[in-house]
């Protein structure tokens, strides 16, 4: 038997040239040979091609540069930092390189980038529904300054500011800081305008004071209201960072939050109702205290000097537990902030009777141990609507579109007073230091918004008299439940 020769690549190569060249298959009669000498020609005919391409650019274009199709980069904007002159730093000046004009690259005539803005804006109507008839005159903001801490004007697209008193800690310092920025996000877009603020809790200007058509109430801006008041509403200072407490302003914040959220299960967390406050600031706290547990007693309550309930006033804490996924217990308030309105019983928290705390809250605990996967749903709703409608793009537009339409009220032309301070990141933040100045810069809107606000839902009383009547719809069904339990509860013993 003949042993086979290992044949070299050469070999293998030259039979099949000797096959198809030397020995050509149409001779033979073989159809498919003869294809296949079609495919050997063309492919050899597209190597030299190849090869004469190569040799024709590397001959006649040899030291030519080929234009090669340019990816245009994204636009950043210019930023616009915080820049402290040396030596004296009470004695600053307002930068005059930031621009005066809003240009988004986004298309404002574009449908795609229009977003309408959170149902809970339509309180933007009712809130200036007061001087709607009538309009808002010079005589009637100057009445407001009798609690006001600050008068703020806008003129040409800057922002001033008249002071007449301290307020609470900062609180007046970083509500200018979070105009100042909105100014900064959309620039030139606001009109003029004229307005007092108070900066304390409680609503100063009572309903009851101000009746018929000709009432004339006085416009005062402040971080509450109630449903017997007319002081219009608005974001509070904390949004910006609360640096006596150290709280970060809530963009950062509001990440933190959300690390905070996914650390620990929902399945897996305490069974309990927790509340962690200054009880001495409102005996309605201090009446919270007595659902404590007790020798006597036990709420399934643990009550420390997330339940919400109200202090002197409406409470800053609101919007922090309401974000952090568990479902919120709220004690029954008389005050309200400028987006809880926007906030449903069932959907995103769980009504608690103001005047049966312990008993109201011992039943929610039980029930949302008894239907875990609805209570997870509520807290998850809650969450969802601070992280998403309450983030801090949504709070510039909330305030935007406010000032805004308050704006088309004015009926004379606002001027800025003698003496007023001009509003500027230098002059505002370059003498402060520590937490404060940490916040400040932190918080600070370095160059304008690449879009532009949230478009404002139309003004439609049916929408809000809708969702009041849900309000008080799910509040009383919660009322039948918890009435159920005790009834039922008092029989079996």
């Amino acid at each position: 038997m003949k042993k086979n020769k290992e044949k070299s690549a050469h070999d293998v190569w030259y039979s099949g040239f000797e096959r198809y060249f030397i020995k050509p298959p149409w001779r033979s009669g073989n159809k498919r040979d003869a294809a296949t000498v079609l495919v050997v020609f063309f492919f050899f005919l597209f190597l030299g091609a190849l090869l004469f391409v190569g040799w024709f650019d590397a001959s006649v274009f040899r030291g030519i540069s080929i234009q090669k199709p340019t990816v245009t980069p994204t636009r950043m904007p210019p930023k616009f930092p915080l820049k402290c002159t040396t030596g004296n730093l009470t004695q600053q000046t307002c930068p005059k390189n930031y621009p005066t004009k809003h240009n988004p690259t986004t298309n404002p005539d574009r449908p795609s980038n229009l977003t309408t803005c959170p149902s809970y804006f339509q309180w933007i109507h009712d809130d200036l529904r007061h001087w709607r008839e009538t309009g808002i005159t010079r005589d009637m903001i100057e009445r407001g300054r009798k609690t006001a801490h600050f008068r703020l004007v806008i003129v040409n697209g800057k922002g001033y500011v008249e002071r007449y008193r301290k307020s609470i800690q900062t609180r007046d310092m970083f509500t200018l800081w979070g105009i100042l920025q909105l100014l900064r996000r959309y620039p030139g877009k606001l009109p003029d305008l004229e307005l007092m603020f108070d900066c304390d809790d409680r609503p100063v200007i009572p309903s009851k004071n101000f009746r018929g058509p000709n009432a004339a109430p006085p416009p005062l801006f402040r971080y509450c209201s109630d449903w017997h008041s007319l002081d219009i509403v608005f974001p509070d200072w904390s949004f910006w960072g609360w640096a006596e407490t150290n709280i970060r302003p809530w963009k950062n914040l509001l990440t933190d939050i959300k690390k905070g959220n996914s650390r620990t299960k929902w399945k897996d967390r305490t069974p309990y109702a927790y509340w962690r406050g200054n009880p001495w600031v409102s005996p309605v706290r201090q009446d919270l205290l007595k659902c404590n547990v007790s020798d006597q007693n036990d709420w399934n309550t643990r009550l420390y000097i997330q339940i919400y309930i109200e202090g002197w006033a409406w409470s800053v804490s609101e919007k922090y537990i309401l974000a952090c996924d568990s479902m919120t217990m709220y004690v029954t308030p008389r005050y309200h902030d400028f987006f809880i309105r926007g906030m449903v019983p069932l959907q995103h928290y769980w009504p608690i009777r103001d005047n049966s705390k312990c008993t109201s809250l011992k039943f929610a605990v039980e029930w949302g141990n008894n239907h875990t996967e609805e209570a997870q749903a509520i807290g998850e709703a809650a969450s969802k609507f601070i992280h998403e409608d309450m983030k801090i793009d949504y709070v510039y537009d909330y305030i935007f579109h406010l000032l805004n339409e308050y704006a088309k009220l004015l009926k004379f032309k606002p001027t800025i007073p003698p003496g007023a301070e001009e509003l500027c990141p230098e002059t505002m933040a370059c003498p402060t230091n520590g937490t404060h100045r940490k916040f400040l810069e932190e918080s600070m809107v370095l160059s304008p918004s690449d879009t532009i606000p949230c478009t404002l839902p139309p003004n439609d009383p049916s929408v809000l008299r809708n969702l009041l009547d849900r309000k008080v719809k799910s509040t009383k069904q919660v009322e039948m439940w918890e009435n159920e339990y005790w009834e039922n509860l008092n029989k079996k013993q």
